[in-house]
């Protein structure tokens, strides 16, 4: 691996280190900032298993052969993989929570599709799942410093295609000024899309981007789920945040 390739490993673990939550602030937080209601991940699958194909739906159905196999890593509630159950034969789904596992066996049964959940963290688990010809990863790259075994880990189990879909800019980026102004901490404006392609190169795969805009974002578009998740970093309060967001709205 050539110096440019290393750089830009390099480059993407550094930005992801940048927004480690201190050790202090994360004692003070009343929960974890780093879990999401699953409640929110299955509304999300049963949008998506209801709504309009994507790119990302169209290009994984495109190498997805009638009643092929489908692995999902870092499935949430399966909003990645449940578009595909009418072409699917089986449906896997890999995540951390037991509760998304329990989510996503729920809505993949309401489907009509078989399907396994495994709880545990990728690719760590990974040895428990078996190939698939369609592997599909949307908004995980994010959580993932360490790029090369996870990503090594995907593409070993596709025998087709491995898609993964992420925002264009870090879904935190917006938050840079609330870590400013209730922490005083500066936090990176990266990694974005850009950066994980680059990355991914350096990792001698051969990667197709396409670009597009949903108008339903995953992040922190909604100002209400915004001050939740910034409230929960320490005692701050919601009211504090809109405040904030109030003087931005008039300066």
């Amino acid at each position: 691996m050539d110096g440019q390739a290393t750089g830009a490993l390099e480059r993407w673990r550094e930005q992801l280190d940048g927004w480690a939550i201190p050790e202090e602030i994360l004692a003070a937080a009343p929960e974890s900032p780093w879990g999401f209601p699953v409640g929110l991940f299955r509304s999300r699958a049963r949008r998506a298993g209801s709504g309009p194909a994507t790119p990302s739906n169209l290009e994984a159905a495109r190498h997805l052969p009638p009643g092929g196999g489908v692995l999902d890593v870092g499935a949430g509630g399966g909003a990645a993989s449940l578009p595909l159950a009418a072409t699917a034969g089986r449906l896997v789904a890999v995540d951390e929570s037991p509760g998304m596992v329990a989510a996503f066996l729920a809505a993949a049964e309401a489907a009509g599709v078989p399907a396994e959940g495994v709880e545990g963290r990728w690719p760590e688990v990974a040895d428990r799942v078996g190939p698939a010809d369609v592997v599909v990863c949307h908004h995980v790259l994010y959580n993932v410093a360490d790029l090369a075994p996870f990503v090594t880990a995907l593409t070993g189990h596709a025998r087709r295609r491995v898609v993964a879909e992420l925002t264009e800019r870090h879904p935190l980026a917006g938050l840079r000024p609330l870590w400013r102004r209730f922490h005083g901490l500066d936090r990176p404006d990266g990694p974005g899309a850009g950066d994980a392609a680059a990355a991914l190169a350096a990792l001698g795969l051969e990667v197709t981007r396409q670009d597009w805009e949903s108008a339903d974002r995953f992040g922190y578009d909604d100002l209400d789920e915004l001050m939740l998740r910034e409230s929960l970093l320490e005692p701050v309060g919601r009211d504090s945040v809109a405040r904030f967001f109030e003087e931005r709205a008039t300066t």
